[in-house]
């Protein structure tokens, strides 16, 4: 049934060794390479130059054809614009999710499935379904999950919490069952040694090398505020804007004992609350309110039957799942983890799991926190 793949091609080993996984197991690959932001733009940066030779590299030692596809516009629009109004609005977004979502498992996947006429799509992505890594299990009237893959350390399965079953239902993983490591010896032993010691990787593609709050700065104007310290009341410095701050970061202001952290950024007043000491307990919670929730195939059978859905809950990609109890609200969820978790952050999605499913996500909008924020002296 399905004999035709397009592969999503970055230049990365693990896309690499996905092609090679399909080819082996007899599939007519196609590699697509995705460009994603304008280069021409001196603001942003990305390294997709680099990644294209290495890209055209693979799919030559592999011998699969290699197409290139632009969503730059689409990028833009879907992406990035909601990623600033977010940042405006004192929130941390998650571009990751947001391009997968929007570009990756819909745009991408709309692209291949019209002008390459595939039957289904592969990343190289460390997650797994129902349908199983090569969609052997495809059934035409079922939902597929999304499912942890073997390697828990490099699971993946966070990012795609936002992603549509029209598109997972067509989606292959063959990474699912192999470890990073066993990813990397392969690359090797195919003669892919540059692409095998590639790093991954890491934050956001296009700013490149600038730190975040001199690119940002390029799209959202400043904004002078105060920090205040919760504790005191008091004054203790200066910033520029709101969106280049974040949840539980480290502000460096000079001549206190302790370190001030952020702890709640006020959009009408631009007014940045800090805690002294990473310790301080208001950046420690356990209760957080979401939006409405994005179910990738169902609704959990206890939130519907039992009104409580007792589950794992994760808001960082890198963090352990901690348990926690589900309830729904008149705007979405309401999730009480069974431990204080650090600098839980608002625009961050809760990601929630149970049997090694991942059911979806939901965008945090609100911290339980029992304090009264002071005014200024």
């Amino acid at each position: 049934m399905f004999k035709k793949i397009a592969v999503g091609i970055s230049g990365g080993v693990d896309s690499a060794v996905t092609a090679f996984l399909l080819k082996s197991a007899g599939y007519q690959v196609e590699g697509v390479f995705m460009r994603n932001w304008d280069n021409n733009y001196e603001a942003g940066f990305c390294s997709d130059e680099k990644d294209y030779e290495d890209a055209s590299f693979v799919c030559r030692k592999l011998d699969v054809p290699l197409h290139r596809v632009h969503f730059i516009k689409e990028y833009w629009n879907d992406v990035f614009t909601t990623l600033l109004k977010e940042y405006e609005s004192g929130l941390t977004p998650n571009p990751d999710i947001l391009c997968n979502r929007y570009i990756k498992f819909d745009r991408f996947f709309e692209h291949c499935r019209n002008n390459l006429a595939v039957d289904a799509i592969a990343t190289g992505h460390y997650a797994n379904t129902t349908f199983g890594p090569y969609l052997d299990n495809f059934k035409e009237n079922e939902s597929v999950k999304l499912l942890q893959p073997v390697d828990k350390h490099k699971d993946q399965t966070f990012f795609l919490s936002q992603v549509k079953q029209f598109s997972l239902r067509r989606c292959m993983f063959p990474l699912a069952r192999y470890l990073k490591s066993e990813v990397r010896e392969i690359a090797r032993k195919k003669g892919l040694m540059n692409i095998a010691r590639k790093r991954d990787s890491t934050g956001i593609c296009f700013i490149g090398k600038k730190r975040f709050k001199n690119f940002i700065q390029e799209f959202i104007p400043e904004k002078n505020g105060h920090f205040i310290d919760i504790d005191t009341g008091q004054i203790v410095g200066e910033h520029t804007g709101i969106h280049k701050w974040t949840i539980g970061q480290r502000c460096c202001l000079r001549s206190f004992k302790d370190a001030y952290f952020i702890f709640k950024k006020d959009v009408v007043s631009n007014n940045i609350y800090v805690v002294a000491g990473t310790k301080h307990p208001a950046l420690w919670n356990n209760i957080c309110y979401t939006t409405q929730p994005h179910w990738i195939s169902e609704e959990p059978v206890d939130l519907v039957k039992k009104c409580v859905w007792k589950a794992y809950f994760r808001f960082q990609h890198t963090k352990p799942l901690v348990p926690c109890r589900v309830v729904k609200n008149s705007d979405g969820l309401t999730i009480i983890l069974e431990q204080n978790l650090r600098a839980i952050t608002e625009g961050q999605y809760g990601v929630l799991y149970s049997n090694n499913i991942c059911y979806g996500s939901a965008k945090i909008k609100d911290i339980h926190k029992n304090l009264k924020l002071p005014s200024i002296e």
